[in-house]
């Protein structure tokens, strides 16, 4: 009779062991799928918020490109404009040099500085001088004194083929190695940076880095 007691009560002791050993490693398995939840709720929390703030820093990039790709398109069509004022104001300029060569008195007398100019530039005492048609029809008759007037020191003749050009002169030597292109032409050539870096200052108050 004692020994089937001790041996019940043993199952019992047994059996409550074994259930408690099973609640333990419930409990043990609980908070590991708690702790693994966690660290998993708390992966997805930080990559969410990684790729929430490189969603938002990719944003702001394309958002400063197309600023800076507004602001190039603002400075190109600015100087867009600026260059078409600059050239419609070049353009004037051979009309007004038109006006300028109607104005025979006038005319003549930056001619003979045009003609003294190139002279310097030439070191040679025997010169040729071309003119256009309207200015040959002007001074053939009295081209030795006007060359006179202008440049005493050297012996100029007159081309008596005309040139092509709206006024001014071209000045060579005879064997036509040397030339000074002082043709409306030739001067507003040489002269076109300086030309429009005047434009600008004028028009817009900026100096030619600037446009």
């Amino acid at each position: 009779m004692n020994t089937l007691t001790n041996v019940e009560e043993l199952e019992r002791a047994l059996l409550a062991r074994a259930q408690a050993l099973a609640g333990e490693y419930l409990e043990r398995a609980r908070r590991s799928r708690d702790r693994v939840l966690n660290e998993e709720n708390e992966r997805l929390r930080l990559r969410e918020e990684r790729e929430a703030m490189m969603a938002k820093a990719l944003g702001e990039r394309v958002y400063r490109r197309q600023v800076q790709q507004a602001e190039l398109l603002r400075h190109e069509e600015l100087d867009r404009l600026r260059w078409i004022l600059i050239r419609g104001v070049m353009d004037v300029l051979p009309e007004r040099l038109a006006r300028l060569a109607n104005d025979e008195d006038r005319y003549l007398q930056i001619l003979g500085r045009f003609l003294a100019d190139a002279a310097r530039a030439i070191e040679r005492d025997d010169l040729v001088c071309e003119l256009n048609v309207t200015d040959l029809q002007r001074l053939r008759t009295r081209w030795d004194a006007f060359a006179l007037a202008a440049v005493p020191e050297r012996h100029i003749t007159l081309h008596l083929q005309p040139r092509f050009c709206n006024g001014g002169l071209l000045l060579r030597t005879a064997d036509d190695r040397i030339r000074v292109d002082n043709t409306f032409e030739g001067r507003l050539a040489r002269m076109e940076e300086r030309l429009e870096r005047v434009i600008r200052e004028q028009l817009f108050g900026l100096p030619t880095n600037s446009v």
